[in-house]
């Protein structure tokens, strides 16, 4: 097992909204979006035969692993009406990329921070930049 970390990039989140990581069911170190970009550093348990686990990490079945970031209500902000979560998912990372993260580096998704009305991008969000190295 390897600790490894992954950064997930909102690159236009919406002004004023609160975005938070969830950690076991619960908002964790939110923030609220200002002009530029938004970003989660998040440490993942990866372990020998790939599989992704810690308290940052869901699983919807027996391969995919995702993370979710909680927006507005859901990352403890109660004086707005929106109320959403969106998951990143992390399964499908490169296994030449996962080699490099346990080597000690950073990867990192860029993902949009809005969906086709102009309300932040929530369900299952496809990214706008691959994961790479940071």
């Amino acid at each position: 097992m390897t600790e490894i970390r992954l950064r997930l990039t909102i690159d236009d989140p919406v002004p004023g909204v609160r975005y938070s990581l969830q950690k076991d069911d619960m908002p964790f170190e939110p923030v609220t979006a200002g002009g530029g970009p938004v970003s989660f550093d998040v440490p993942i348990t990866l372990h020998d035969d790939g599989r992704m686990t810690g308290p940052f990490v869901r699983r919807e079945s027996k391969e995919r692993r995702f993370v979710y970031i909680r927006i507005g209500i859901a990352a403890g902000d109660h004086a707005t009406t929106l109320n959403r979560r969106a998951k990143i998912d992390v399964h499908d990372i490169p296994p030449a990329l996962l080699d490099r993260a346990r080597a000690g580096a950073v990867l990192e998704i860029g993902l949009p921070g809005r969906g086709k009305d102009g309300t932040p991008a929530c369900a299952t969000v496809r990214p706008v930049r691959r994961w790479c190295i940071a």
